[in-house]
């Protein structure tokens, strides 16, 4: 992924991690190093269950693990990231408007169909007839972070849903950059998952930790969203690749 409301310079060093929870949610963890000349969004489409309402998408602190992904890729191979500030999570927001969540250095908010993108400043959506060009997220949620111009990495984002599709687990890959879909686009994105005993899709095309989760997470500051005791298993996207959502089904 990443889909932007207004156009960047650069974003490379994208990782993802997405485990199974209990019942139907999802956990879901996004960070990237990302170069922008303004203002912007990072809009995140998510196969939310229906029904959910506003608070079906729950956005998650990781104040206290901003190596969240350094100490995920270590099995594989080291990366160079540094973790930012400690995140400070509190919610503020009225009848009125979308609920915001300060997360470090942006500010997150839910929104529950593209019709509500009507409920945000225009600098916080993509241009007029964009999602025409997506129609596999008519019946999507959003998740959205509002980032400040400039050069940086950016700390790990964690959210949990309620999926539509239960046995399915979702990477949100997909690329606008320039308001526009285009068909294809420049992948530089390490994936990573846990496979849970009720899940049913296969890994076939993954490479498996060596050592259990617990020998290189810090397992208590991830809030649940990472299973202690478990594999976690890696799949890195580098190039000019089809602009499409993973999914492990």
């Amino acid at each position: 992924m990443c889909c932007f409301s207004r156009q960047v310079i650069s974003v490379t060093g994208t990782h993802i991690f997405a485990r199974s929870l209990e019942g139907v949610r999802q956990a879901l963890v996004y960070s990237m190093t990302l170069r922008a000349g303004e203002d912007l969004a990072m809009i995140l489409p998510i196969p939310v269950r229906p029904g959910g309402g506003e608070d079906a998408v729950k956005f998650v602190s990781l104040e206290g693990y901003p190596a969240f992904f350094k100490d995920m890729d270590a099995p594989f191979a080291p990366l160079p990231l540094r973790g930012g500030p400690p995140p400070r999570s509190t919610r503020k927001g009225d009848a009125a408007t979308l609920a915001v969540v300060e997360v470090g250095s942006f500010e997150a908010s839910y929104v529950p169909t593209i019709a509500d993108f009507g409920r945000l400043s225009d600098r916080f959506r993509l241009p007029a007839g964009t999602w025409d060009s997506l129609p596999q997220y008519k019946r999507y949620g959003f998740a959205v972070f509002k980032l400040k111009a400039g050069a940086k990495v950016i700390h790990p984002m964690a959210i949990t849903f309620p999926r539509a599709e239960p046995h399915r687990l979702f990477f949100p890959t997909v690329h606008i950059h320039d308001g526009k879909v285009h068909p294809s686009a420049q992948f530089d994105h390490a994936l990573y998952c846990q496979k849970m005993d009720a899940d049913r899709f296969t890994i076939t095309d993954w490479t498996e930790s060596p050592t259990l989760s617990d020998s290189f997470m810090l397992i208590d500051k991830t809030a649940g969203l990472v299973g202690a005791g478990m594999h976690c298993y890696k799949r890195t996207i580098i190039g000019d690749q089809k602009n499409t959502d993973t999914w492990l089904a």
